[in-house]
């Protein structure tokens, strides 16, 4: 496992620190009972310090798969193209291992307001499945973005079926000339798209993995025939 400091995933400062936010509102989507589950996760990972001229935002997304498969996505801080659409490639700064407080240099695809963007692992604890980055660097309009992505697992109540939560939130500056609205709207949106795309790829992942399973289970067991 490895993991940071708790100050950059999120939660309040000290006296001089602007006042924790209100907490995010309800992702939609969630159910009751996933919001009760998840609520020590958001207060712990998904409140920001949020100061003036700044927004926040949280959102969730629902994946068919185990929280493993999800993960082994989520985590790959040095293959976030694996999920996030408008990333064209991705290196590891200095040629280093992932590892908290390791740099990625990331190239944006054309066509968005954005060509390079130079990010810090903030926390990776597999244990307990939490990410975090923040935007140091690089030609973009997210100033002193932060973000982390938490993945859990549920379970029905006849234990059969499995289906993981994702929850990813952020702050970020507002910029100069634009709205809180604005610049939510367009974070959000970009964040979405990645969800979405994750839990694409977590289900297929699933599922080709539950294939496999099948076929090997099949080919052990006896034939009745013979």
């Amino acid at each position: 496992m490895e993991s940071g400091g708790g100050g950059e995933g999120g939660g309040g400062g000290g006296e001089e620190e602007p006042e924790p936010a209100p907490g995010p509102a309800v992702p939609a989507g969630l159910t009751a009972e996933e919001y009760a589950e998840l609520r020590a996760t958001i207060e712990e990972y998904h409140r920001y310090a949020v100061g003036p001229g700044q927004c926040s935002s949280l959102l969730a997304q629902r994946i068919m798969a185990p929280a493993a498969e999800v993960w082994a996505v989520v985590r790959r801080f040095d293959r976030p193209q694996i999920y996030k659409h408008f990333i064209r490639s991705c290196s590891i700064k200095d040629g280093g291992e992932v590892r908290v407080g390791c740099l990625r240099e990331v190239s944006v695809i054309s066509g968005l307001p954005a060509s390079t963007s130079t990010e810090r692992l903030d926390v990776l604890d597999d244990d307990r499945r939490v990410a975090g980055f923040t935007i140091i660097g690089g030609e973009h309009r997210l100033r002193n973005y932060r973000s982390v992505t938490t993945v859990t697992e549920f379970r029905g109540s006849g234990g059969n079926e499995i289906w993981t939560v994702v929850l990813e939130s952020y702050v970020v500056d507002v910029p100069e000339g634009n709205t809180e609205d604005d610049t939510r709207l367009f974070a959000d949106t970009v964040v979405r798209l990645n969800l979405q795309k994750l839990k694409s790829v977590a289900e297929a992942a699933a599922a080709e993995a539950a294939a496999a399973a099948a076929e090997k289970k099949g080919k052990e067991e006896p034939n009745p025939s013979n």
